[in-house]
């Protein structure tokens, strides 16, 4: 890396002694280290707002205003696998790998039909079925070995973590300071000292669910079609575009990581990994597949830079997926060609555009914002919800509710978790 360029805060997992070192150091750090190092040229100050090392947080509300957040970039330890699980084609969870496939590489201008088998060939996942935490309460319970440390095992502390969620509760966190569209609500729970966070469909994301048209269900299609076009089940095959696609099938990666003193754990959908004995160990390996429409202007490729990266590199970034292959197609659905963007690489390929968003916004953001959850969800009670909710151009605010429709995790994880404690204090 040009160390003379403004530091690349998605290119390196900085280890702690690097962390001390000079930041012109640091900047030539790539993956592989520990931690990410802080971004120390944005130090700027909003001239009308106030300077950006304010306490963005008050006690009942978090700011979403972006300079506020425009401050070093908060260390971040590099995600490490802990484990796995697959859903197969009835949604049915196991703690393996059965669902994991392999990438082969298109051609760069592949024809790719991305509308072939949307009729007759389609399963398609019934999305008003919420799922909240549940495969990842299932893949805690089958692994709670390796999550329990000796500090946990004699304190009342069920787990070694302060968050468990999904990768895409994180994504939305990530990208809020840039979201104009779309507000959230998440549920937070705080049971055996580790806070749990769960989506909550707000009203405008189920009445968008409930008048998709044809065309936009039939686009949903195409993200699979392509997937299947570029994935195979093993090492020796080749990619069967003449199968079924049955998006209620997945594979899972579960990482563990810290951002600032957030200890995290959370899972997100793998799409494939690379095929080549010699890639390194998972998430390292990991390959996420996009399509997007086809570009033909400066225009469309600064929209792409503005908009699309983005979700694009926070979706990745998070567990430490390095690539997404992004299969560009024309308005009928087929794929004209395909261009990989090498997350490391995204933050320069943004800096020309102007008033673009910044991974250090998005970083810091987050990291304050499970600070406020931390603040604020204080009694430990797996019934109470503290229901967290933003609209675009507003404040993160938020409301209690004790045992209410809002509660999201099940009896069979509450009980066996707290059985398991009482055995452990009775031994």
């Amino acid at each position: 890396m040009d160390h003379h360029r403004s530091y690349n805060p998605s290119s390196s997992y900085h280890n702690q002694s690097a962390y001390k070192r000079k930041r012109d150091d640091a900047e030539r750090n790539h993956y592989g280290n520990k931690y990410f190092r802080p971004n120390h040229h944005h130090q700027h100050h909003h001239q009308s707002g106030p300077p950006s090392r304010q306490n963005p947080i008050s006690s009942q509300a978090l700011s979403t205003r972006r300079e506020l957040y425009e401050k070093d970039f908060p260390v971040y330890k590099q995600p490490v696998e802990v484990g796995c699980f697959s859903l197969d084609s009835e949604r049915r969870f196991f703690n393996d790998s059965r669902q994991m496939r392999y990438y082969v590489e298109p051609d760069r201008n592949p024809n790719f039909d991305l509308r072939d088998g949307y009729k007759d060939r389609f399963i398609k996942r019934d999305d008003s079925v919420k799922e909240k935490l549940d495969h990842i309460l299932r893949w805690i319970l089958a692994n709670r070995s390796k999550l329990t440390s000796r500090t946990t095992m004699a304190s009342s502390s069920a787990l070694d973590l302060d968050f468990v969620t999904w990768r895409g509760h994180l994504t939305k966190l990530l990208t809020t300071p840039y979201e104009t569209r779309e507000g959230w609500l998440l549920a937070v729970t705080r049971f055996g000292g580790t806070l749990y966070i769960s989506e909550v469909e707000t009203d405008a994301a189920r009445r968008e669910r409930d008048n998709r048209t044809e065309r936009h269900e039939e686009m949903m299609y195409w993200g699979y079609k392509f997937e299947q076009y570029a994935c195979t089940d093993n090492v020796q095959s080749s990619p069967d575009p003449s199968g079924v696609v049955n998006t209620n099938e997945a594979f899972c990666t579960v990482v563990q990581t810290r951002l600032a003193d957030h200890k995290l754990l959370f899972s997100g959908e793998v799409d494939c990994r690379d095929k080549d004995p010699n890639a390194p160990a998972p998430p390292a390996c990991y390959v996420e597949l996009k399509t997007s429409a086809e570009i033909c202007t400066p225009k469309q490729r600064s929209n792409l830079h503005r908009f699309k990266l983005l979700k694009w590199w926070a979706q990745s970034f998070l567990p430490g997926v390095p690539r997404v292959v992004a299969g560009f197609r024309d308005h009928d659905g087929v794929v004209v060609s395909v261009e990989t963007f090498h997350i490391s690489k995204i933050s320069h390929l943004i800096k020309n555009e102007y008033n673009c968003w910044k991974p250090t916004v998005c970083m810091n953001f987050c990291c304050d914002f499970l600070s406020f959850v931390k603040r604020v969800a204080t009694e430990d009670n797996p019934g109470m919800v503290y229901l967290f909710s933003w609209e675009p151009h507003r404040d993160v605010t938020y409301s209690v509710h004790r045992d209410s429709q809002y509660s999201f995790l099940p009896h069979w994880y509450v009980e066996e978790m707290t059985s398991s404690q009482d055995s452990h204090h009775q031994s």
